[in-house]
């Protein structure tokens, strides 16, 4: 049985690593951050690796802090979160062979810019669903076996970064299903590590293993671990693994209920029984990962925001230093929608690969900022609707709510555009840690503290918002 309901979460950002403490109400108890940072690839200067033996450290600190501030006895798991796609490759004696890639290096580049030379790009987006990102998990493995096959001959397993941290934690080396759905590896309709396409690309298919579903025991926390860390020895660790899928669960997001992360980037994924994978979704910038459910997927598209918003505080509000967004917002909600003719195209970054279309036309010599960082808001809300649009599309629903998580969900006024040009409420969650709410849940259905996942996320008071959309502002 269990000996209380804190759950001890470690987890590992590209900014920061953190160790949480957690209890069954979602109610954080104590909680530790240091800095991460990429470092340079000690074989090849030029490229970036992160470092595990820092991280994990920097990870064993926190969680002494942490835990003694809490009643040990009352620990009833641990769990290890992260960002997708990182990893390396162990030998069988546990060995690091190398350094773990991290997602910031360009080494891969030219690997995915050329990846017809394994096999079809539509064939492999169909079958894994996932993105051609050049950090893809795939260009790691293709680098190994083509400047590396050393270090692929003498391996014995290939470890994802949430499942590296376990293995320090148990001494088991176990890979789970999240972690794999982002390597552009995996088979939709499987579940696990496609054969037919580990097999093209020259990888032992046997190193990769067998994934395991979040919410999995894959070992107790030994002896070693124990005295780095200060949890008890015994301690279950529970398998969830990508952050994205935890903070989608975590923000009590049902079926066919997409979710709305606004930050720099905003990503809107949504959790579907269904899925297309086909030309018409690649074009779109569809990409679909394993939900933390089996059963589901998670259909997600994403695109520059507040990184842009950002831009224009910096550019054309520089003179106000107090309450800047304040000011911002209350000027643009003075403005009309259509923002007398003012109109932005908010491809700042990412649509044209590289290649940035940034715009802002019908500007006059009457034109003011707040009509700018009106047509902006509009322009990202607009975004918003074609991405519910591709979702629908590839997931085969209709829409009828958004969640909104994020730094972004707290400008009023963007709230309300989004509503209007979606043309569904808007559900405002004031939920900020939803990846460490989300993989905690995993762990108290695991350690016995409710029957499922889903049962302990009834036991979560989510604090909603709605915002009821308007009459759809003027097409852009």
């Amino acid at each position: 049985m269990p000996k209380g309901d804190i759950i001890i979460v470690f987890d590992c950002g590209a900014t920061n690593i953190r160790v949480i403490a957690i209890n069954s109400t979602g109610e954080i108890l104590a909680s530790e951050s240091l800095p991460n940072n990429a470092r340079p690839d000690p074989f090849y200067p030029s490229y970036r690796i992160w470092d595990v033996k820092e991280i994990w450290s920097k990870m064993c600190q926190a969680s002494r802090k942490v835990v003694s501030q809490i009643n040990p006895n009352d620990i009833a798991g641990t769990t290890v979160t992260t960002f997708g796609v990182d990893g390396t490759l162990f030998d069988k004696s546990g060995n690091m062979l190398y350094p773990v890639i991290s997602w910031q290096c360009d080494r891969t580049n030219k690997i995915m810019q050329n990846i017809d030379k394994y096999l079809p790009l539509n064939e492999l987006y169909s079958e894994s669903g996932v993105l051609p990102f050049s950090f893809n998990t795939i260009n790691k493995l293709i680098w190994f076996v083509e400047q590396r096959p050393d270090i692929v001959e003498k391996s014995s397993s290939f470890l994802f970064m949430s499942s590296i941290i376990s293995f320090y934690l148990t001494g088991e080396m176990v890979n789970d299903t999240t972690m794999a759905g982002t390597s552009m590896l995996t088979s939709l309709r499987t579940r696990g590590f496609s054969e037919n396409i580990i097999k093209k690309i020259n990888f032992p298919f046997e190193k990769m293993g067998v994934p395991v579903e979040a919410g999995t025991v894959t070992g107790k926390i030994n002896s070693t671990a124990c005295a780095q860390t200060l949890i008890p020895a015994g301690t279950p660790v529970v398998a969830t693994g990508h952050d994205t899928q935890f903070a989608i669960f975590g923000s009590g997001a049902e079926k066919n209920q997409p979710v709305l992360s606004s930050g720099t980037w905003e990503i809107l994924m949504v959790r579907s029984q269904e899925c297309r994978t086909g030309k018409e979704q690649l074009d779109l910038g569809i990409t679909t990962e394993l939900d933390s459910i089996s059963g589901l997927y998670n259909i997600g598209n994403q695109w520059i925001a507040s990184g842009v918003v950002e831009w224009v505080r910096r550019n054309l509000y520089s003179d106000i230093t107090d309450r800047a967004y304040e000011v911002m917002i209350s000027g643009a909600e003075k403005v009309p929608p259509g923002c007398n003719g003012v109109k932005v195209t908010p491809k700042f970054y990412e649509e044209l690969k590289g290649k940035p279309a940034g715009q802002i036309h019908g500007l006059t010599l009457e034109s003011t900022r707040d009509e700018i960082f009106r047509a902006l808001l509009e322009a990202l809300s607009a975004r918003l609707a074609e991405g519910k649009s591709a979702l629908e599309n590839a997931g085969g629903f209709k829409t009828e709510s958004i969640l909104c998580v994020g730094g972004g969900s707290k400008n009023r006024l963007w709230n309300q555009l989004r509503a209007d040009y979606a043309g569904v409420p808007l559900k405002i969650i004031d939920q900020k840690e939803t990846t460490v709410l989300g993989a905690s849940l995993f762990v108290q259905a695991a350690c016995g503290n409710a029957s499922s996942p889903e049962e302990a996320r009834s036991a979560i008071n989510y604090k909603t918002e709605i915002i009821e959309p308007g009459p759809l502002p003027p097409l852009l």
